[in-house]
């Protein structure tokens, strides 16, 4: 059994971040969210991985994620020259995959279930794939999935304007090689992209055993700001224990917080969740809940919650609440008069901001 995860797209929803670097490394409580998914199909057994990346991206990503020993993998880097669709990326992948089955993760998703369940049925059912479903409030932004009272698929339908039901495809699927021929039978769609849905539709036209689970867990798909700080509150809550703090006299942590190595906190109050990484500097400074702050963060004069700061940003001499904010690597925020309300900032990589 082989992995394939999807690392490349512009990542358009998330911009202006993802104008210097990829969506699937944002941190969410200061760990890539492609990490995330390299870890649980480890967890589930599978450590021969291939990972699609962008001409754009690819090199950063590559960088940060190594050769997979640090995840007790080994990564093979596959280049996508451009965003052709999700089954055009298994097309090229070919090569990699071979005659092996293999799970195909979308690298900007979070689950909360382990994998281990869904690969035991698709294996115990001799299954040609296998798709993970979760009810959705507005399934016309999703492929959708039309099931029987058997789980059975019926039908898949890639963004419609009138849904079939409320499941949509949860980024996450389970193939016999039989999807390769699949994929050379499909045509790019009206939007010009080779689309994974066509090809299992392709596989459940042709009387193909294609079946579907309901996720039960949480699942996060973490394409924009308000997705992403969701993403960051629930792993918040569900990972973070309390580390043994050193902290001045003047300083106060209540609650459950992380903090890295070479971090000093200076007449500051820290409310967990939280998480802070290595070597910051917090001075005269107030750290709410669902807080994650990455390495080498200066934060002096200032107050935030609910947001997530990148490596190096620097954030000065702001005397409102930062809230529900993402601000990218080496950004700086500084001098803001006070004010009555609190700011909400999405900001990307290496950006100055003066509020005067």
């Amino acid at each position: 059994m082989k992995a394939l995860i999807l690392s490349g797209g512009k990542g358009t929803r998330l911009r202006p971040l993802t104008y210097t670097g990829a969506k699937q490394l944002v941190p969410v409580a200061n760990k890539p969210i492609l990490w995330y998914g390299i870890e649980g199909i480890v967890a589930a057994g599978i450590t021969d991985i291939g990972i699609i990346i962008s001409p754009e991206t690819g090199e950063e990503v590559k960088v940060k994620t190594g050769d997979g020993s640090r995840f007790g993998a080994k990564i093979t880097y596959i280049l996508q020259n451009e965003p052709a669709g999700l089954a055009h990326a298994v097309k090229i992948a070919r090569p990699f995959l071979g005659d092996s089955p293999f799970i195909m993760y979308l690298g900007d998703n979070l689950i909360q279930n382990q994998l281990d369940p869904f690969l035991e049925i698709f294996n115990k059912q001799k299954l040609d794939a296998l798709i993970l479903l979760r009810p959705v409030p507005n399934p016309s932004a999703f492929g959708v999935a039309k099931v029987d009272e058997n789980g059975r698929v019926l039908q898949l339908v890639e963004k419609p304007k009138v849904p079939p039901s409320n499941l949509a495809l949860v980024g996450i699927y389970f193939f016999a090689p039989s999807i390769h021929e699949a994929i050379d039978q499909i045509q790019p769609s009206p939007r010009g992209e080779l689309e994974i849905t066509d090809a299992i539709q392709q596989l459940i036209n042709q009387k193909k055993h294609v079946e579907a689970c309901n996720l039960e867990g949480w699942w996060l798909d973490t394409g924009k700001k308000d997705d992403l700080l969701s993403a960051n509150q629930i792993i918040l809550d569900s990972i973070v224990a309390s580390t043994e703090l050193k902290v001045d006299a003047t300083s106060q942590i209540i609650g459950r917080v992380q903090v890295g190595e070479g971090t000093e906190i200076i007449n500051s109050k820290v409310r967990g969740p939280v998480v802070i990484g290595e070597n910051c500097r917090i001075e005269n400074s107030f750290i709410g809940p669902y807080s994650s702050i990455a390495d080498r963060v200066t934060m002096i004069d200032a107050d935030i919650e609910h947001s997530v700061i990148l490596q190096g940003a620097k954030i000065v001499g702001i005397h409102q609440r930062i809230v529900d904010s993402v601000i990218g690597q080496r950004a700086q925020i500084t001098n803001a008069p006070p004010r009555p309300k609190a700011l909400r900032f999405m900001i990307g990589d290496d950006s100055q901001i003066e509020l005067v």
